[in-house]
């Protein structure tokens, strides 16, 4: 009996293994077949045997910066409640608000160039987009100090958008 079982199983286990061809379905696709784009550069300097070359220290990375970061963002939550809590609008208070507020903004969009623009694949690129950060967080600066002096103001302006 065990001489007749591969014979018996050979036709029903082998159309499972036969691709069934393409073209077929492509006529009733809607959208056009984009392709993704091609891997950064890939350079390699040196050889196998040189030793990995050390970073240099520096404290706006590691421990340093991240404490910053966590406490800006740990910040961000009494600056945010105590003007609508205490009742009271002062400026300083708006202005520490408003600062606060860019930073944090700019430093979360630094690490998302550095995440998604590194400086060793995109040079060009990584230097531009943070040429054009820094220039976008100063126009926002400078707009959030127009506001502060010559309008209402950050708190203020909540206040009368949450009432409306």
């Amino acid at each position: 009996m065990s001489f007749i079982r591969p014979t018996l199983l050979r036709p029903v286990v082998a159309p499972r293994f036969v691709a069934a061809p393409r073209t077929a379905i492509a006529a009733f696709h809607a959208t056009p077949k984009h392709n993704i784009m091609p891997a950064g550069p890939q350079v390699i300097d040196g050889t196998i045997n040189d030793p990995a070359p050390v970073p240099e220290q520096n404290s706006k990375h590691g421990a340093y910066h991240w404490s910053f970061e966590r406490l800006l963002s740990v910040g961000l939550i009494p600056l945010t409640i105590a003007p609508f809590a205490a009742g009271s609008v002062h400026p300083v208070l708006d202005a520490t608000l408003g600062a606060t507020l860019v930073l944090h903004s700019h430093i979360g969009f630094q690490a998302c160039i550095a995440d998604y623009f590194p400086m060793r694949n995109w040079p060009t690129l990584h230097k531009g987009s943070k040429i054009l950060l820094n220039i976008g967080t100063a126009i926002v600066l400078y707009g959030l100090y127009e506001f502060e002096t010559n309008d209402v103001g950050i708190t203020e302006a909540v206040k009368r958008v949450w009432t409306a």
